[in-house]
């Protein structure tokens, strides 16, 4: 009887959500029928919000319970994040659905979505996450698993204008999350500081993890959130100098390696793009030589400085005695992530087509091999590889390439963007999974920030060029009119 009582409420607390959004879905199209945009900049605040909600509740103290992989970590989910998180799904789907439907509505009069983005995508999605949940070796079905999909798709249909709002939303979405993290070291530093850490490059300081899961995602959320800002700066100065002091800070103060990195690389790229043509030409330029003389010398010195450091610099045994720490000895284990890919490695060998399934570094898997904290492979390809078997592996590289050609295709339309934030995804792969779709969270944003600049740069370039066919052939129509009145006028001469 309880159980029948516990169903009909499940089922009726379903009915009820499907109406809401179709409600909200209705009305936030008629309230977007006259404008030219929607509302999918606001799912950057939805999403770093819901984050910063779950920590901070959490009743964590990092001073006790520091990011490792065989020591769980004692979390609380608190009932107000219980409460929230279903209603900002609902918003999520709401605001995402809202625009496919108005894209279907104004598919005449808006430009088409990119057709390579939208179905790789979709098939990325089948094979990475409807397979394994339906096939795999352990099947598993959710509603979270939909989310992606409809905000991925949404994506992928926004304009130019839309993805301007996005790029500025996420910039200050990401910015008042780090703000927040630090506002709460004086009120509650056990929460957002990490005093065990021992190994980073500011001996004596503590690592700051603020509102995000630990340190290594707030840095990386810092190094996004300087990338919108480069991309995108204020218009003014003295708070555009704010912005950049707070997020140099945090992800100083995050000490992650990985993410300083990967803002460096990042930014070489976005700036290359922008200032590489120019400075090329300013290198060959014989009337002003001295950036070429200037670029040369620095690039001589650099190639002695190395052949110095190769002869004389001992490195063989500066290797071996670094090798032998502690912290050499960790390097070499990649911080024991060859353990989880020698495991993700067997899972896939025991179900090599459609994988494990979604459950995959579940409590209870994690349990069973004894890292309460490996919640991912720790690496996308070998997560996908044993989560989603062959099928996801090969759909995941076709996916990666896609996205790889038409970053490198836009990357001048979009001022270097899309081809920093491929980057970033790609370096981010290498020891976390950026690309998982089982589910909303921090690693979605950079995913559907990319899936947006590449898909209004790809819109914006086939109106420029359907725009060109119609100049051309009223340019070709007025030569013919004009030379077809010269030779009348000349036949009418005597």
């Amino acid at each position: 009887m309880e159980q029948a009582i516990t169903i009909a409420i499940l089922v009726t607390g379903a009915v009820l959500a499907a109406l809401s959004a179709s409600a909200g879905m209705a009305g936030a199209v008629q309230l977007t029928a006259r404008q030219s945009h929607g509302y999918m900049h606001v799912i950057f605040y939805a999403m770093l919000l819901m984050v910063a909600m779950s920590n901070l509740l959490s009743g964590r103290d990092l001073s006790v319970h520091a990011l490792s992989l065989t020591e769980p970590a004692v979390l609380v989910r608190h009932p107000l994040v219980r409460l929230a998180q279903p209603l900002m799904s609902l918003l999520l789907l709401t605001i995402a659905g809202e625009r496919i439907v108005t894209r279907f509505l104004n598919r005449g009069k808006a430009a088409p979505a990119p057709p390579v983005m939208l179905v790789s995508f979709i098939l990325f999605w089948a094979a990475t996450v409807a397979a394994p949940a339906l096939l795999g070796a352990h099947p598993h079905l959710s509603h979270d698993y939909v989310y992606p999909l409809v905000i991925g798709i949404a994506a992928i249909l926004i304009t130019g204008i839309e993805r301007d709002l996005a790029l500025k939303a996420a910039r200050n979405a990401l910015l008042l999350f780090m703000a927040a993290g630090l506002l709460l070291i004086p009120l509650k530093p056990s929460l957002v500081l990490d005093s065990s850490y021992t190994q980073g490059f500011l001996p004596g300081v503590p690592r700051l993890a603020g509102l995000a899961a630990h340190a290594v995602s707030l840095g990386i959320l810092a190094q996004l959130g300087l990338l919108c800002l480069l991309a995108r700066p204020f218009e003014r100065a003295w708070l555009n100098r704010l912005a950049w002091a707070l997020g140099l800070a945090v992800l100083l103060l995050a000490q992650s390696k990985t993410a300083w990195i990967a803002f460096v690389v990042c930014s070489l790229c976005l700036l290359a793009v922008r200032q590489g043509p120019s400075f090329w030409q300013r290198v060959g330029d014989p009337l002003r030589p001295e950036l070429g003389i200037v670029s040369l010398l620095v690039f001589m010195a650099g190639v002695s400085a190395l052949a110095v450091l190769l002869m004389f610099g001992d490195l063989d045994a500066r290797l071996s005695s670094f090798f032998a720490s502690a912290e050499g000895a960790q390097l070499a284990s990649l911080t024991g992530r060859d353990q989880i890919w020698a495991i993700a490695y067997e899972e896939w060998r025991r179900n090599p087509v459609f994988g494990y399934g979604p459950t995959l570094w579940d409590a209870s898997f994690r349990a069973s091999i004894g890292m309460p904290n490996a919640t991912h492979a720790h690496n996308q390809f070998m997560d996908t590889l044993s989560r989603s078997g062959t099928v996801g592996a090969t759909a995941l590289v076709l996916y990666a390439v896609t996205l790889l050609v038409l970053s490198l295709r836009y990357a001048r339309a979009s001022g270097g963007l899309t081809l920093a934030l491929f980057v970033a995804l790609a370096l981010r792969a290498m020891s976390e999974v950026p690309l998982l779709l089982f589910g909303y969270g921090p690693e979605l944003v950079t995913h559907v920030l990319l899936l947006m600049t590449l898909a209004a740069a790809a819109s914006e370039a086939r109106m420029a060029r359907v725009s060109k066919v119609p100049a051309a052939r009223s340019r070709a129509h007025a030569g013919f009119s004009t030379a077809k009145d010269g030779l009348a006028s000349a036949r009418a001469r005597p």
